[in-house]
């Protein structure tokens, strides 16, 4: 799969595992080999899978970030390979801005930008901001590589 310079939901979704209305993202707007731009309004979507009884928590804005990762690291995927498969293994220097995410008028922007990594672990940088570009949520986050993780193991009585 050729890398777009931009994308809609669907070819977003064509690129990370998340499918349906999980897939949050709605548009690439940019990318580079070290960061990738997103943008989205399904924080306002009554139906979003994230949403509680409170609203859509401002946490959930890592998992827009994880998204966005996840589609990076699609497209800088070396060309007739798939991505990495990996997973979100520790975010730390979280700050949020807000409570929830669904109160935001308009689009979420959402940046990951790789600050260093290799084949076995990515360090990305991430912000979610309003569309103004006031962030809500940053902080960095940590992704594991190419390491399934074990089922747990069955026990054996002697």
């Amino acid at each position: 799969m050729s890398a777009p310079a931009t994308l809609e939901r669907a070819g977003i979704a064509a690129r990370i595992p998340h499918q349906g209305s999980m897939c949050l993202l709605d548009r690439l707007d940019s990318w580079s080999a070290t960061e990738v731009r997103c943008s989205t309004t399904s924080h306002r979507a009554p139906a979003n899978p994230l949403r509680t009884p409170s609203g859509l928590l401002m946490p959930c804005a890592i998992e827009y970030a994880a998204q966005a990762m996840a589609l990076h690291g699609a497209l800088v995927a070396p060309a007739g390979e798939g991505p990495a498969p990996g997973y979100l293994a520790s975010v730390r220097g979280v700050r949020f801005a807000a409570a929830r995410l669904d109160d935001v008028a308009g689009r979420l922007q959402v940046l990951a930008e790789r600050l260093a990594g290799d084949v076995n672990q990515i360090l990305y940088r991430f912000v979610v901001s309003d569309e103004r570009g006031a962030p809500l949520a940053e902080g960095r986050a940590t992704v594991v590589l190419n390491t399934p993780i074990a089922p747990p193991s069955e026990s054996t009585a002697p």
